[in-house]
């Protein structure tokens, strides 16, 4: 749970984890809580590994947490004084036996009960183990996020690198816009993120657009330094500075936008450093995702001709698409 929270809040690890999963690990935690629940609840009353029954405390309670002082007692008269037993979930013969040895307590003018040994203490030490397995975990996540995790995110980055990726951006989204054009990379998250559900935000026809960190980021690691990292996560982040660098071009249409984006992204993937033919697979992707994605917003869906030799095919001389 602390590394899913981590995550959300973290462009480190937003750079270095797929998307994809700290949403599987939540998931994975959900169904582990649903189904220890369920089994829980479709257990039978004592069954977890002793042969006693009912609301009794289970052998394995009773040897750890204490004596027989846990069972219900049930009152005997023995020489003339009743005495409390804890005969409950006792077999006769066990009875039978807790009484022979009160009685001769009480012969030798002791108390009928027995005097209570001193407890060992395996829940503290079960406690204490809990105690270091907890810290052992928050010290592999700690060793995770400020070892492994191989950068810090656009907001590691110096001020001169920033600037040089958002002016190298800009260049890129001002040759799919036809006229010149701004890239912000949204580091305040005023515009763009995850308050906004937006990676990219651009001005239809205008000058400027805004990226989140994590996309600026992204292209940053693709552009300079020859860093592909996750297919889809670089994948996503082209198809967002071109698909906003369309909206600057003109095109108000959010699956069209897409459209057009999906097949610049193409030669827009081989500029930043990939080969056409890894630019072309993760286009693929997005346009093979885009259905998907639609479904929680269908003003993104792309049209049917958004396809090879339809009316959106920007390149119809090419066999490719997009």
């Amino acid at each position: 749970m602390v590394l899913i929270l981590a995550w959300f809040f973290s462009p480190r690890l937003q750079g270095w984890i797929p998307l994809w999963l700290p949403f599987l690990g939540f998931a994975a935690l959900e169904a582990h809580f649903l189904v220890a629940g369920l089994r829980e609840r479709g257990a039978a009353p004592g069954s977890r590994g002793s042969s006693a029954r009912g609301r009794s405390p289970q052998e394995s309670d009773v040897a750890e947490l204490g004596g027989e002082e846990w069972l219900e007692p049930v009152v005997v008269r023995i020489e003339g004084q009743d005495v409390w037993l804890p005969a409950t979930g006792k077999s006769d013969e066990e009875v039978a036996e807790l009484i022979d040895e009160s009685r001769e307590r009480l012969r030798r003018g002791e108390p009928a009960e027995a005097p209570e040994e001193p407890r060992t203490a395996p829940r503290r030490r079960r406690g204490l183990l809990a105690r270091l397995e907890g810290l052992a975990v928050l010290g592999v996540l700690g060793f995770v996020l400020f070892v492994l995790v191989p950068d810090g995110g656009w907001n590691g980055l110096d001020q001169s690198e920033r600037t040089r990726t958002e002016a190298r951006l800009s260049s890129e989204a001002g040759r799919i816009a036809g006229h010149e054009a701004r890239i912000h990379c949204d580091a305040e998250g005023e515009a763009v993120g995850i308050v906004q559900h937006a990676d990219g935000l651009a001005e239809v026809g205008g000058s400027n657009a805004f990226l989140t960190p994590a996309i600026c980021f992204r292209l940053h690691r693709l552009a300079f330094e020859d860093d592909e990292g996750s297919f889809s996560q670089a994948a996503r982040a082209l198809a967002v500075l071109a698909h906003e660098a369309w909206h600057l071009q003109g095109e108000a249409n959010e699956g069209i936008t897409n459209c057009y984006a999906f097949q610049s992204g193409v030669e827009l993937g081989q500029r930043l450093g990939l080969s056409e033919e890894t630019a072309a697979r993760m286009m693929r992707q997005q346009l093979a995702d885009n259905a998907t994605f639609a479904r929680s917003a269908p003003a993104y869906l792309v049209p049917q001709e958004c396809r090879n030799g339809g009316s959106l095919d920007l390149f119809p001389d090419r066999s490719r698409f997009p």
